[in-house]
C-alpha cells in the first residue's frame, strides 16, 4: 500500500471507527426493540433538511446546515416516540412510511436543481475517502457526548430520550459517510453478533467486525477504484457472514 493510499485510507478508517463507536451499541439496542429501520429513517430525515437548507442556499459545510439537519431529525425523533406510544404494534412500518416520504420529499425538493442527482448521491453513499482529520474532531467530540450519555443512562432511556439520542448520533454520522453507511454500520454488525450471550463479548466482537469490515472496503474501493461507501457496505456484509458462520460453527457454550 502506497503512502498515498494511506493517507486517504487512515482519515476515512477513522471516520468510520468514530461512526461504530455510537452506531454498534445503539444497533444492538435497536435490534432487541424490533425497531430495525430507525435508523434509516431518521438519517434520510437528517438528509431531507440538508437537501432543504442546500435549496435555500446555505453554506453546504456552514453552522446552519448542522443545525437544519439536526432539527429535522429531532422532529422525526419526536413524531416516532409519539407513534411508538399511540400505535406501538404497527411502528416499524410507520417507521418505513417515515423513511420512504422523506426520500421522496428530498428527490421533489432536488427536482429543479440542475446538479440534484449528485447532491442525492452524496447524502446516500456520502464521501468518506474526502474526510480530513480536522473535520473529524467535531464528530469525535458529539461521538464522546454521546457514548457517555448512552453507558451512564442507557436503562433509563426510554422514549422521546431514547429517539434523541439517536438522532443526534444519526445526524452527525450521516453527514460524514452516508445514510446508506450509517444504516449497515448500525445493524450489520448487530446481526452478526447477535448469538452471542455475553454483552461485553458481543460488543467487542461488533466492533471489530464493523472495523475490519471499514478497512477490507476502503483498501478494496482505493485499488478497484469503486465508490468507497457501496464497496463498504458489501465489505461488512461478507465479514459479518462469515464472523456469524464461525461462531455457528463454534462450541454451544456461551451462544444463544
Amino acid at each position: 500500500m502506497s503512502a498515498f493510499e494511506l493517507s486517504i485510507i487512515g482519515p476515512a478508517l477513522l471516520a468510520g471507527i468514530l461512526v461504530l463507536a455510537t452506531h454498534v451499541p445503539l444497533g444492538a439496542e435497536v435490534l432487541r426493540r424490533g425497531i430495525i429501520f430507525i435508523d434509516l429513517a431518521i438519517a434520510q430525515v437528517a438528509g431531507l433538511g440538508v437537501i432543504a437548507a442546500d435549496s435555500m442556499g446555505w453554506d453546504q459545510h456552514g453552522y446552519m446546515v448542522q443545525v437544519a439537519a439536526v432539527s429535522a431529525a429531532l422532529i422525526a425523533a419526536l413524531l416516532l416516540n409519539w407513534t411508538d406510544r399511540r400505535w406501538p404494534r404497527i411502528q416499524e412500518a410507520l417507521i418505513g412510511v417515515c423513511f420512504i416520504l422523506a426520500a421522496t420529499a428530498g428527490i421533489l425538493v432536488l427536482a429543479g436543481n440542475p446538479h440534484g442527482g449528485e447532491h442525492l448521491k452524496e447524502l446516500l453513499v456520502g464521501q468518506i475517502l474526502w474526510v480530513t482529520l480536522d473535520g473529524l474532531l467535531p464528530i469525535a467530540v458529539v461521538s464522546a457526548v454521546i457514548l457517555t450519555l448512552w453507558y451512564l443512562f442507557r436503562d433509563k432511556l426510554q422514549g422521546l430520550g431514547f429517539y434523541a439520542l439517536f438522532a443526534f448520533a444519526v445526524t452527525a454520522s450521516m453527514q460524514l459517510v452516508g445514510v446508506y453507511l450509517v444504516f449497515a454500520s448500525l445493524i450489520i454488525p448487530a446481526l452478526a453478533t447477535r448469538k452471542i450471550d455475553s454483552r461485553s463479548l458481543r460488543l467487542g466482537c461488533a466492533y471489530g467486525v464493523g472495523i475490519v469490515g471499514y478497512l477490507a472496503g476502503l483498501v478494496l474501493s482505493t485499488r478497484m477504484d469503486l465508490p468507497a461507501g457501496a464497496v463498504i457496505v458489501w465489505a461488512l456484509a461478507a465479514v459479518a457472514i462469515l464472523f456469524a458462520w464461525f461462531v455457528q460453527l463454534a462450541p454451544t457454550k456461551g451462544r444463544g
